[in-house]
């Protein structure tokens, strides 16, 4: 996977590892995007690395291209990677079906949390609080009290 655009280094370890596969054109990414980048920064100091992922085809969605995600990052500040998944062998290892689609890794890299940020894309007062309450529970060594929810968003666009 081409790392793709980065604003900031989050190396070395960490005590939680959040994937999002997410894209350039889907209003349920965009709408989540606000929420899922607040929540990059605010657990960043907490030995969380975040990363975005993008499968989808761009040649049928140009807006999702390398250069428009290089664009994106560059002009909204991104706290975390966004990487461009060309080939889309990630999401099919990952089972990603959808963006967004969430997963929280243990330190031990195993997947904790898999779903939506939260119940509703349109409501940025709920604060991404799936994904937040499985960090919480994950970092605290506890069980993730639900460890999964439907994904909600587009499908992924693939290759034809």
């Amino acid at each position: 996977m081409d790392d793709g655009p980065s604003n900031r280094d989050q190396g070395g370890r960490t005590g939680a590892t959040v994937v999002v596969w997410t894209c350039n054109h889907c209003p349920y990414a965009l709408g989540w995007h606000d929420r899922l980048e607040r929540g990059g920064r605010d657990y960043g100091d907490r030995g969380v690395r975040f990363l975005a992922a993008n499968s989808n085809d761009d040649e049928r969605y140009p807006d999702d291209s390398l250069e428009a995600m290089r664009e994106r990052v560059r002009e909204e500040d991104w706290p975390f990677p966004y990487l461009h998944d060309e080939s889309q062998q990630a999401a099919r290892e990952w089972a990603a079906q959808t963006t967004p689609h969430v997963y929280v890794l243990d330190s031990d890299l195993q997947v904790r949390y898999e779903g939506a940020p939260d119940a509703d894309h349109m409501d940025p007062a709920l604060e991404a609080a799936w994904l937040r309450d499985a960090l919480d529970e994950v970092l605290s060594g506890r069980e993730v009290s639900r460890p999964e929810t439907q994904p909600v968003g587009c499908s992924i666009k693939w290759k034809q």
